[in-house]
């Protein structure tokens, strides 16, 4: 005897087709939630309420034993984050047939006219939200995000606001998908997510944004520490960027003076040079960045904050280090490899009193600049940056860390 698993919509058995519907008026035994069990109130057939699973799954296996016509309703698509994932741990493929309804997420997307066929699909039902911040990071294209009474949208809304993301994402909340009531709102600030008013089932489609970028207001800016979002970054790696509180410890440890010549190798998005050159504008700053696409975002940060003093240099830093001006300040934030290449070449080109800051996530490049450093007799010291941030959860905060980061800061003896 087979166990039939059936989704249904939001109208209940009016959502089924007959040759469904049949199978449920037939059956002897029916299980389901409190919603799915009302919509057949007048069924005959002895109800099983889900509440405990391992409870239920024995009743199941107990009737399913009996011979009796077991039907198991469920809302939209059982098999998507649903009752279904758990039938088939516990039953084989012959013993079950599942029957889905339209889901809640295909309803959504049609409604909004997105296709979602590369969409990614993130439940925080009774789930961790670690597991957003870190699709958010990837800076996934489109998600949907099933929703609980803890990770409700506004705590989902405030977690994106809070992460200071350079990618920008909108936000629609999708309400009783399939229902007469249902309803689609684009949330555009917070008092848009008025708790009281939304519906138990709902769920959160985002999309990235590429429309033209924010025009900055530069008379708001800091001196320094420019947040993470403003700069313009990599679509696919928005992380890839020296973070805002690293750049901070790289800033002081340079020591920046008037009127100096600086390189930023490995310049990535530009960050650093973009600080570099707004408390430094008499100095002179090349960007090394041997990407095409870096070198491009560090072209339109240069317009975005309206610096002119940087440089901008696209090829690697070891084939044109001897064609640049003698240095006072060097910051390596990548080296592709050729690390011990770039200071042999640094230090035929760095004026007394110069120094290098050195930026580095893995300990087998922190054994190569140390080494160097101590080969050439070179004074250092090094600063390992372990940072975690305060980040706003529901009415709870807690730490979320960055990557860490060792800055060696040297200057020859």
């Amino acid at each position: 005897m087979t166990i039939k698993v059936i989704g249904i919509g939001l109208e209940g058995a009016n959502s089924l087709v007959p040759s469904v519907l049949s199978m449920i008026e037939n059956a002897t035994v029916l299980v389901g939630g409190d919603r799915h069990l009302n919509y057949f109130r007048q069924h005959s057939g002895v109800k099983i309420k889900i509440n405990n699973l391992n409870q239920v799954i024995s009743q199941i296996r107990e009737y399913a034993q009996q011979g009796e016509k077991i039907v198991v309703l469920a809302t939209g698509d059982p098999l998507f984050f649903g009752i279904g994932r758990i039938l088939t741990n516990e039953f084989s493929c012959q013993q079950l047939e599942f029957y889905p309804h339209l889901s809640c997420v295909q309803l959504a997307f049609n409604k909004l006219q997105i296709p979602w066929q590369s969409a990614k699909f993130i439940s925080v039902h009774g789930r961790e939200i670690d597991t957003l911040i870190y699709h958010w990071k990837k800076a996934e294209q489109v998600m949907v995000i099933l929703t609980d009474s803890n990770n409700n949208p506004l705590v989902i809304w405030q977690l994106y606001h809070d992460l200071k993301l350079p990618i920008k994402y909108d936000f629609w909340l999708c309400e009783d998908m399939g229902s007469q009531q249902e309803k689609i709102t684009k949330i555009e600030n917070k008092e848009d997510l008025n708790l009281s008013l939304i519906a138990s089932l709902n769920l959160l489609i985002i999309k990235q944004n590429k429309g033209n970028k924010e025009k900055i207001n530069l008379n708001k800016l800091p001196l320094i520490g420019i947040e993470d979002n403003l700069f313009s970054t990599f679509e696919d790696r928005p992380g890839l960027m020296t973070k805002r509180e690293i750049r901070l410890l790289i800033l002081g440890e340079l020591e920046l003076q008037e009127n100096q010549v600086i390189w930023d190798i490995g310049a990535g998005t530009g960050s650093v040079s973009i600080e570099i050159a707004r408390i430094s504008k008499n100095s002179q700053i090349y960007a090394i960045e041997k990407t095409a696409i870096g070198a491009n975002l560090i072209t339109e940060n240069c317009d975005q904050f309206q610096v002119n003093n940087i440089n901008i240099i696209n090829d690697s830093a070891e084939k044109v280090i001897n064609q640049l001006p003698l240095v006072d300040r060097v910051f390596i934030g990548g080296s592709n490899g050729k690390l011990t290449t770039i200071l042999d070449m640094i230090a035929t080109k760095i004026k007394p009193e110069g120094k290098i800051v050195i930026a580095l996530a893995t300990l087998e490049n922190l054994h190569i600049a140390s080494q160097w450093l101590k080969k050439n007799k070179w004074e250092y010291q090094i600063i390992n940056a372990q940072i975690n941030k305060s980040l706003a959860i529901a009415n709870m905060t807690r730490f979320n860390p960055l990557n860490p980061v060792n800055i060696i800061t040297a200057k020859a003896i």
